[in-house]
């Protein structure tokens, strides 16, 4: 027995030594078709437990028997294997998969998988992010999302895009989405683009209803980047470019030559005597930077995220440009097993622009100066004109100082504990607080005085906010013979408190002090100084809840509710419900559909919503009164300045209500290579803040806020993505979207107050027309131009236009009464067209934007194609035969100059290389690209940009301005660098 127990002693010593002989050591990188590192990547050994991940760098290592089947899998990229066959390296190259459809997506308060979202939401991963130099977070997504809409009319450094999903939905509320940034309210411009690894945006009432009243605009979530390695490994990026912006366009106005020409034929232009392009003169071709480094560090229980983003981008117009500098920290641990998981995050960020003089009014400046003129006087001092509103761009460019610092820090932290599989209990708490600092001179040399006389003018604008969050949620998800139930209840107090302080002098003794002695201004003890403050507070308060049920991601089913409070209402209207339920059937998942191989999913969608809009004043409710030293009572013979009423009470005013129908499918076909979804959406947005007329008395104040009226929207939209090639070399991924909108305004009365006119007006041509260009009537589209239109021109050069009979008649017998609606500012169809091409290490991008069936206002040609006013310069086709005649009318607000604005877009052309891995040593990816942005518009619009018509802010009702106060959009050219170490 002894010698039998030595003689299997000694046989297993020989297997285990052949054994250990055998197994050897696979080092490799897990990296997408472009040769980006994949993060988290799951490989294993085929018969075999154990598992691995990539880490940061997307690098991994474990030993293996000659033989083993490898097998590699990560969401959203098709599977992998591979026989191992004694090599000690491996690169894996992961095809990304479009089924993605699976992947994760972020919603409220939680994620989903793609199959299992019964609401309408987009999703957007950084590897389909726009390419090259962009502004925000929006030019990210920019024509990658149906029904979202992003425009940038302007090419200022510090501007921001401007961004609707679904068309307008309020007139006094706010129109932009609410911005959530790692679960904290936030905007565009809260962190770098490079910075962010996904946008989901929540698009109809079912998705954002969670949100309560903020929702009604929809929900943009951004998450940023963050460490999911599971190995201690430390991984730097850098990410730069630099590059070079052009005006897009120029006015072609008439130059010396022009002037001299017409005076010879007897025009009355005044030749002064040089030679000056005004546009030239006040604009240069900057160049601008970036540069972003992130740190990736720790390991699987702890570990953090650090980026640095610096940004310098400088303005087309002299003087103007913005430096950015943002600071991201994230700090992860998990303790007791994983059970509780801490994360602490801290943003600060920091922007800080001197734009001079150089302002949109400065471009009319510019357009309108004498090409003849000169740029100074025979002093030396800038030559002005004593005409109206004619003033030297240079001047003021170079003799004003406006200078602008904005400063955040966002701190925020969380603890996630799960004590048992399924449940989490988490408290997310935040603090953020910013300050906006501005300073505003003008010297003695500036027209403000040269012209004015008021002897130096300075100003200092103050506004600080400070916003606190408190949400408390638990999570409970279980999974039991294909179902799936997963709930959500929660507790949200946020607490916002704003502050500002104004003050402007001028009459200096010096202009030395520019903006930092104010009190040594004597306008201000003539009383013509202004000294303002102002100060409020909000509180929101939620309770919510949501439960989603599944059956095999066959049969789907969500419900939720949100109970909110808020202190920017009436007493008898502090609290509102909203609801919302979402179903959803993939029919592919179907006996009677299984073996349609061709078919991979085919999801049906509905769902129903009730989201909100806040006033945009904290105190509407409220009575309140001004102190106005200029009115009050004379008592026992002295005047006794007064309390003045500005508001009146109303108890009973609430949010706004949007109730929004939504039916959509998502299907994915031919082995996933054809996929996207189909959205159709019908909202009633109830109870409009509205400004009313209101008898006084017995009102104390004329006008009053109410919730009166109501207007509809409805939609279409279409994405569809294909993967046109996936062979292992060469790939072309394309998609499209396409959406539409109409919108109507229903009433604007109610129970109580009936308006007597049933519509308003908006926009405006400014001086010296004055008249609105818009009117917003009940039963007709936000959005109507409302305007004489004209059909000929007489003998005399003036204008015919059509009268309200529809007779022909001069403009000079026209009233009021004849205007009429003619064209729409808001595109009929807005569309998408994105293609990525990747061909071994080349990667080449391209994207379209379009919109169409609609018109803008050309303002430049509405001022400057009638040659009228002598004393401004205008367009070369000021003197062209307008209806066959030469115009001779004055300035006036006509159909003539609305025109049809339809565009195609090449908005994005990116070209890169990609370095095989390690081909630098220390070096783990290396990237090198050049992109070029808005490099072609296809229109027949004549004016600048199609694009740059504004519809925000003062334009939400009055969309398809083209204004001649503007800062001009620019054409961008870049070159970049992406290295991971």
């Amino acid at each position: 027995m002894k010698r039998i127990i030595i003689l299997l002693l000694l046989l297993w010593n020989v297997c285990f030594s052949i054994y250990a002989q055998q197994r050897l050591r696979l080092n490799g990188k897990v990296t997408d078709s472009t040769g980006e590192p994949i993060v988290g990547a799951t490989l294993s050994i085929e018969g075999h437990n154990e598992q691995y991940s990539s880490t940061v760098g997307g690098t991994f290592s474990f030993e293996y028997d000659k033989g083993d089947k490898l097998l590699v899998s990560s969401v959203g990229y098709l599977p992998f294997s591979v026989v191992l066959d004694g090599q000690s390296t491996l690169h894996v190259q992961l095809q990304a998969s479009a089924e993605a459809l699976d992947e994760v997506v972020v919603i409220g308060y939680g994620t989903q998988t793609r199959g299992e979202i019964t609401s309408s939401i987009a999703s957007v991963k950084s590897e389909d992010f726009t390419k090259g130099a962009v502004k925000d977070a929006g030019q990210l997504i920019q024509g990658k999302v149906a029904g979202l809409r992003i425009s940038t009319p302007s090419g200022d450094p510090g501007e921001s895009s401007q961004v609707n999903l679904r068309g307008l939905n309020s007139i006094n509320g706010s129109q932009n989405p609410l911005v959530i940034i790692d679960g904290i309210p936030g905007d565009l411009n809260t962190v770098a683009p490079e910075d962010i690894e996904s946008i989901d945006v929540l698009k109809d009432g079912s998705a954002a209803a969670i949100y309560g009243t903020r929702a009604t605009a929809g929900v943009i979530l951004v998450t940023t980047r963050r460490n999911t390695a599971t190995d201690n490994r430390t991984t730097i990026e850098y990410n730069g470019y630099t590059s070079l912006q052009t005006l897009f366009r120029k006015p072609e106005m008439m130059d010396a030559s022009d002037y001299r020409r017409l005076i010879a034929d007897g025009v009355s232009y005044d030749d002064l005597g040089t030679e000056t392009n005004w546009i030239d003169e006040v604009t240069r071709n900057p160049l601008s930077h970036n540069h972003n480094v992130t740190l990736f560090g720790g390991n699987s229980r702890t570990n953090f995220t650090g980026a640095i983003n610096y940004r310098d981008w400088e303005g087309v117009f002299l003087k103007s440009g913005q430096e950015r500098l943002n600071v991201r920290t994230n700090l992860h641990h998990e303790m007791f097993e994983g059970k509780l998981k801490t994360n602490m995050q801290l943003i600060s960020r920091s922007a800080k622009s001197n734009n001079g003089g150089s302002s949109p009014y400065m471009w009319r400046q510019a357009i309108i100066r004498n090409p003849t003129d000169q740029l100074y006087n025979e002093h030396g001092k800038w030559q002005e004109r004593d005409a109206y509103f004619y003033d030297n761009p240079l001047g003021m460019i170079h003799e004003t100082i406006d200078d602008r610092i904005f400063r955040e820090t966002r701190l925020s932290g969380s603890l996630d504990y799960r004590p048992v599989e399924g449940l989490s209990l988490k408290m997310l708490l935040s603090r953020v607080q910013n300050n906006n600092l501005s300073g505003n001179a003008t010297t003695f040399n500036h027209v403000n005085t040269t012209k004015n006389n008021l002897n130096g003018t300075a100003s200092r604008d103050t506004r600080a906010a400070t916003e606190n969050l408190m949400e408390l949620t638990a999570n409970y998800t279980k999974s039991f013979d294909g179902h799936k139930i997963d709930m959500l209840g929660g507790y949200s107090w946020q607490d916002d408190t704003f502050e500002q302080f104004y003050a402007y002098n001028f009459d200096f003794p010096t202009d030395n002090y520019t903006y930092n002695k104010l009190e040594a201004g004597a306008a201000i003890q003539r009383g013509l100084g202004e000294m303002t403050s102002y100060k409020e507070n909000r509180k929101l308060i939620g309770f919510f809840a949501r439960v989603a049920y599944n059956y095999k991601e066959k049969y789907m089913a969500m419900a939720s509710i949100r109970r909110e409070g808020s202190s920017t209402f009436g007493e008898n209207n502090k609290w509102g419900s909203f609801p919302a339920i979402s179903l959803g059937w993939d029919i592919a998942k179907e006996d009677f559909l299984a073996a349609i191989g061709e078919i991979n999913q085919l999801k049906l969608r509905t769902g129903f919503g009730v989201t909100g809009t806040i006033a945009s004043a904290s105190y509407m409710s409220q009575t309140s009164y001004n102190f106005e030293r200029a009115q009050g009572a004379y008592i026992n013979g002295k005047w006794v300045p007064g309390f003045v009423p500005t508001r009146n009470f109303n108890p009973d005013l609430r949010w706004e209500r949007k109730h929004e129908y939504n039916v959509g499918l998502d299907f994915s076909l031919f082995d996933n290579r054809v996929y996207g979804s189909f959205d159709y959406y019908t909202r009633q947005v109830k109870d409009l803040l509205y400004q009313f007329n209101v008898p006084s008395p017995p009102y104390l104040y004329p006008n009053m806020m109410l919730n009166a009226g109501e207007m509809s929207n409805a939609g279409f939209e279409a994405l569809v993505n294909v993967d046109a090639f996936r062979e292992s070399n060469f790939k072309w991924k394309t998609g499209i979207t396409v959406a539409t909108n109409k919108n109507k305004l229903i009433n604007l009365s109610n129970d109580q107050f009936n308006v007597t006119v049933p519509f308003f007006e908006a926009g405006y041509t400014g001086e010296p027309i004055q008249i609105a260009t818009h009117r917003v009537e009940v039963g007709r589209a936000v959005g109507d131009f409302y305007v004489l239109k004209t059909v000929g021109v007489d003998d005399d050069g003036k204008w015919l236009i059509e009268n309200k009979e529809g007779e022909t008649i001069p403009i000079s017998d026209s009233s009021p009464d004849d205007r009429q609606y003619y064209g729409n500012g808001i595109p009929d169809v807005n569309l998408g067209w994105n293609n990525s091409f990747h061909y071994k290490n080349i990667d080449f991008s391209f994207n379209f934007r379009g919109s169409f069936g609609h018109q803008v206002l050309n303002m430049t040609r509405l001022y400057y194609e009638n040659p009228i006013n002598k004393a401004y310069n205008a367009l070369k086709t000021a003197y062209d035969p307008v209806y066959g005649q030469t115009l001779t009318n004055d300035l006036v607000y006509v159909s003539h100059y609305i025109e049809d604005a339809d565009f195609l877009k090449l908005d994005n052309v990116t070209l890169g290389y990609t370095f095989k891995p390690n081909a630098i040593k220390g070096v783990q990816n290396l990237r090198m690209y050049a992109s070029g942005f808005n490099l072609m518009t296809i229109t027949g619009y004549k004016g600048l940009d199609p694009e740059a018509a504004s519809y925000q802010g003062d334009f939400t009702f009055a969309p398809g301005i083209e204004h001649r106060d503007r800062y001009p959009t620019t054409r961008m050219f870049t070159v970049g660098l992406n290295v991971t170490f």
